[in-house]
């Protein structure tokens, strides 16, 4: 239809964000132009639980716009703007009246210090105006693209009120008229001045918190002969520290918030694979990951929630989470996915590997063995012993695996598959799950692994007779009638590493994911590019997502397929710095040799929890670290003939012990500081 059509005009779209500069300490995060104005427009402002507290923040100096030059990160929670008033000062080519906005998120508001230096030869004399705005607007219905007018201030102040929410912005030594924040400023020939202005937050409502404590994992120093990856390494880790949360009222239990500006809440997929690829700097966040979704495991059947006995949530909001554009409406607290539950069983059992205590283990093994029990019973419906979906409530996800488009499952000619769907990398991971759970229930002499070992055994089978498709390699999934969904997907590189193929199978896997079709220079493509239903600007039909191309990268790596993970590693590396080495939730999958630097999504989160998180996953396959408390033993297996160069990192963790672990050019392996009562084994 015609775009001017009163149809297509009444469209609402989601802002797109890709060029907008995110800062954040959760649960707060502000997102902004390059040049560091908060605009009232699309998804700027700054978000406080879901809510947006600031709809708009504009600095004016003499009322106008200053020109802006810079941006750049300044550290966990915090970024840097630079701009300049040329209109200011001497009549010369060179600048010289320059204004630096530092801005620092806090967990309960936001500050930001405005620098005004001058160099110009007479003395300068200006207004500086911090033009502020609140519309407590729902993350919801700013993702749909809703107008929300603003809130009226309290008082001629700027203070706002929503309930019991309170929205305060101060301004040291500032004048407060007309919605703003004025400062009277002049400056002698080579004379600096700083302003500072703040938000404070109070929100009784919100259902997260910020931790009380530092980071919960280390943080190593890596050098390495490619030295994009400690630079990707380092911007990961302050965005993670920046994601951290705790559930309120459980403050000691940290886990991470999936991604900025739609997802900073628990999200159990999310939360559960970021917690698992962090595993080699320590257990603690896998620990308060664990801990918080056990609360909310399901107890009751609740087909408007998704609840079931056992089930492991799938995200947490205040309330109703309701999106017009697409009609969903999720209730505050939501279980519809289909991979948490197992997910949930595998971090257990790794976390306990790595060096989780024992006592923090077995105070978890009821709600192991409850998620086990769904596995059994709610997960497979119809009992044909595979695990699958369908949104019985018809407001919900339509598909409840990691692509959980509406349109991501479909065959090859690009069809779309009826629900209910088995997915083929949920088998893996009931598969995984099920022969961990069995090492967890023997470990401490509870009953029924040889039941779950019987369970993964069959499912292997089934697996191997139902889903490989002509062309030799696994379907996406099942649909409705059984019929594989032969599409190729990212999806099959998460059956590597869970021991439901066998080598020959995995060969065949890794070699059509290394393929032009799938890897393309820039990661995995989520699909491949000779499928009809390919587009590298789709969510789930072609793009990259960085945590899964981390995730095929690890099970690669594990099952020894050294160089396919290099080239998959090699090309995450690459995409790292076009993004300032912060991947985004996801990003074009055009060919690199048709684009020099990958396209954004527009609509994509950054900083997002898994896709930060890569890097600790690609530093870790180079190195090879694989330990197993328990049993006394470490494994070295790095990727072979070292494709990656020469790593270093020192500040991994085995049983709460910061060890180094090298592998040099020429392949060669070596542990240091692991403690004595551990035996070394290197593996071919």
């Amino acid at each position: 239809m015609p775009a001017d059509s009163p149809a297509a005009t009444d469209v609402r779209l989601q802002p797109l964000l890709h060029d907008l500069v995110s800062t954040v300490t959760a649960p707060t995060s502000a997102l902004s132009g390059a040049d560091g104005q908060i605009r009232a427009a699309g998804v700027q402002g700054v978000f406080h639980a879901d809510r947006r507290v600031v709809s708009e923040a504009v600095l004016l100096v003499d009322g106008r716009e200053t020109e802006p030059i810079a941006d750049a990160a300044a550290g966990p929670g915090r970024s840097r703007f630079t701009s300049l008033a040329r209109w200011l000062g001497d009549v010369q080519p060179d600048p010289v009246v320059r204004v630096d906005r530092l801005r620092e998120i806090r967990a309960y508001g936001m500050a930001e210090e405005i620098t005004v230096a001058s160099t110009a030869t007479m003395p300068v004399t200006m207004t500086v105006t911090m033009r502020v705005n609140c519309d407590f607007a729902a993350i919801e219905t700013v993702k749909s693209g809703g107008d929300v007018e603003p809130v009226t201030p309290v008082d001629g102040t700027l203070t706002w009120v929503s309930g019991a929410a309170t929205v305060a912005m101060t301004g040291e030594g500032a004048q407060v008229r007309d919605h703003a924040l004025h400062w009277e400023v002049a400056l002698e020939p080579g004379e600096t001045r700083s302003l500072c202005w703040r938000v404070m937050v109070t929100d009784p409502a919100a259902v997260v918190a910020p931790p009380s404590g530092p980071a919960e994992w280390s943080r190593p120093v890596v050098r390495a002969t490619d030295r994009r990856l400690p630079a990707l390494l380092a911007q990961s880790l302050d965005d993670l520290e920046g994601l951290r949360l705790t559930e309120t009222g459980h403050p000691t239990d940290t886990f991470l918030g999936a991604g900025v500006p739609w997802f900073l809440t628990v999200f159990g997929r999310d939360s559960l694979w970021a917690a698992r690829m962090l595993l080699p700097l320590g257990t603690d966040l896998a620990k308060g990951t664990l801990r918080v979704l056990a609360r909310r495991q399901g107890v009751r059947h609740d087909p408007l929630t998704g609840e079931a006995p056992g089930k492991i949530m799938h995200e947490l909001r205040r309330g109703e989470f309701v999106v017009p554009v697409n009609g969903l409406r999720l209730p505050a607290a939501y279980y519809g996915t289909i991979d948490a539950t197992p997910l949930w069983i595998s971090l257990l059992h790794d976390a306990w590997r790595w060096g989780l205590p024992d006592g923090e283990v077995e105070a978890l093994l009821p709600a192991m063995e409850a998620a086990l029990g769904w596995l059994a019973t709610d997960a497979d419906p119809d009992g044909d012993g595979f695990v699958e979906y369908i949104d019985a409530s018809g407001r919900g996800l339509a598909n409840q695996g990691w692509k959980d488009s509406g349109d991501s499952v479909r065959f090859r000619d690009g069809g779309l598959a009826d629900p209910p769907i088995a997915l083929a990398e949920v088998q893996g991971y009931a598969y995984e799950a099920a022969v961990k759970g069995a090492a967890l229930l023997d470990a401490f002499g509870r009953p029924g692994a040889d039941v779950w070992r019987a369970y993964a055994g069959a499912m292997a089978t089934r697996f191997r007779e139902r889903f490989w498709v002509e062309g030799g390699y696994p379907a996406l999934a099942l649909d409705r009638d059984k019929r594989p969904v032969d599409a190729l997907t990212s999806n099959i590189g998460h059956l590597l590493g869970t021991g439901i193929l066998n080598h020959e199978e995995s060969a065949r896997v890794a070699s059509l994911l290394a393929s032009p079709e799938m890897s393309a220079g820039f990661g995995l493509r989520t699909m491949s590019s000779a499928d009809r239903g390919f587009s590298p600007l789709s969510y789930h039909c072609g793009s990259v997502w960085p945590h899964d191309t981390a995730i095929v990268i690890a099970g690669l790596a594990r099952d020894g397929f050294g160089a396919e993970a290099a080239t998959l590693a090699e090309g995450l590396l690459a995409a790292a710095g076009p993004f300032e080495n912060r991947l985004p939730e996801l990003f074009s999958g055009d060919a690199r040799d048709a684009v020099r630097r990958p396209v954004p999504y527009p609509a994509s989160c950054r900083p997002q929890a898994w896709s930060a998180a890569a890097a600790v996953v690609i530093t870790h396959a180079a190195l090879g670290l694989y330990p197993d408390v328990p049993g006394g033993t470490v494994t070295l297996r790095p990727m072979s003939g070292a494709p990656l160069g020469a790593v270093r990192a020192d500040g991994f963790v085995v049983a709460g012990t910061p060890v180094s672990v090298s592998v040099d050019l020429g392949g060669a392996v070596e542990i240091d500081r692991l403690p004595d009562r551990f035996e070394v084994v290197t593996a071919g």
